[in-house]
């Protein structure tokens, strides 16, 4: 048994992170970070859960370039080949549940 504090965990770098379970495969991790990810597709699907601060997901979709705002407590699902990129505004907790391995 292991208790994460998701609205104080800091990393030391941005999207540093701790890892908490692996489940055949299937990683979750929790992440700080206060810079923009880059753009990438995973190899499988992705669920992205803000568990603190604030974060513009934006993706491609047929083409086209859109963009959300999640707030802490908003999920964001990327299926398998969704182009995306996280620019959180200001500091930001995200919870990620992916395939071990994926960018």
């Amino acid at each position: 048994m292991k208790v994460f504090r998701g609205s104080t965990f800091k990393a030391d770098r941005p999207w540093g992170a701790v890892d908490i379970a692996n489940m055949d495969g299937i990683t979750t991790r929790l992440h700080w970070t206060d810079r923009p990810y880059e753009w990438h597709v995973n190899d499988g699907e992705e669920v992205f859960a803000v568990l603190a601060g604030r974060v513009e997901m934006k993706y491609r979709q047929a083409g086209d370039e859109l963009s959300t705002i999640l707030e802490a407590g908003d999920v964001f699902y990327a299926a398998a080949g969704t182009e995306h990129v996280a620019h959180p505004i200001g500091e930001a907790r995200i919870l990620v549940v992916e395939r071990a391995g994926s960018v």
